[in-house]
């Protein structure tokens, strides 16, 4: 079973992406049938009930599409090999399956979905070290063992009605269209998190260098390359992080 992360998501978009439709719910009551308001209230229901397993399902078809749009390397290729290599004995971790692979793709990123799927960019293996990706891996890991991704699906259901899972099949798991797949990964992965959010995905990287006999060194030097690489034109990865040179400077306060 696949299984999302993400660190540095900002890659281009690959869809036609809807925006979400929340308005909805914060429409003046006149302007609505009661029809209209008791269907959007059963779409938050549903949406709020909607069982872990069934969060694994969605991030699944997501992390299919991502795999559809993106060449993966093939095994026998350099940076499959590299990436094997340095995450070997990493398919499962903390109560995790994971599924990291490589994508040919020049662009300096990473993410990971609620399934356990992680991909890592051949952009980002280009200018880091094997214990710089191992930290990305780690923060991408703790943005889905911390749930920040599943939150983000649980409230792109309940905000969006062409994403309602209401009426589903009777194993709750619904196959979104291409274009309905395009909004999640808009919304889940492309989208923001909080600093709070980075932050705690950092504060567990540095957990996972440790608890894997890695040096924490290497997540403060990932940090100096991306900043470098922000100060020479800007990567778009920065656009949905915070600076990170201050994310270097508070990384080196706390390695021990």
């Amino acid at each position: 079973m696949r299984k999302a992360i993400r660190l540095l998501a900002a890659a281009v978009p690959v869809f036609a992406v809807a925006g979400l439709a929340g308005g909805a719910l914060l429409a003046p009551a006149h302007s609505q049938s009661l029809n209209d308001i008791m269907g959007a209230g059963q779409k938050v229901i549903q949406a709020a009930t909607v069982s872990d397993a069934e969060i694994v399902a969605y991030f699944g078809q997501m992390s299919d599409e991502m795999d559809k749009q993106n060449p993966l390397a093939p095994a026998k290729n350099p940076y499959a090999v590299r990436l094997a290599n340095l995450t070997k004995g990493l398919d499962a971790y903390d109560g995790l399956t994971l599924d990291i692979k490589a994508y040919l793709v020049d662009e300096v990123n990473a993410f990971a979905m609620g399934d356990g799927t992680v991909r890592v960019y051949s952009g980002l293996m280009d200018k880091m070290t094997d214990d710089e990706v191992r930290c990305v891996i780690g923060h991408e890991i703790g943005h889905v063992k911390l749930e920040h991704g599943a939150k983000r699906m649980k409230r792109a259901l309940q905000q969006d009605a062409a994403l309602s899972v209401a009426g589903t099949a009777s194993s709750g798991v619904r196959n979104f269209t291409n274009s309905q797949l395009g909004a999640l990964l808009q919304n889940v992965v492309y989208a923001q998190y909080s600093q709070a959010a980075e932050t705690q995905a950092d504060d567990y990287a540095l957990t996972f260098m440790k608890a894997r006999g890695y040096p924490q060194a290497a997540c403060a030097t990932a940090m100096d390359k991306l900043a470098a690489l922000g100060s020479g034109g800007g990567i778009g990865l920065l656009k949905t992080h915070p600076d990170p040179a201050k994310r270097a400077k508070r990384m080196r306060k706390l390695i021990k």
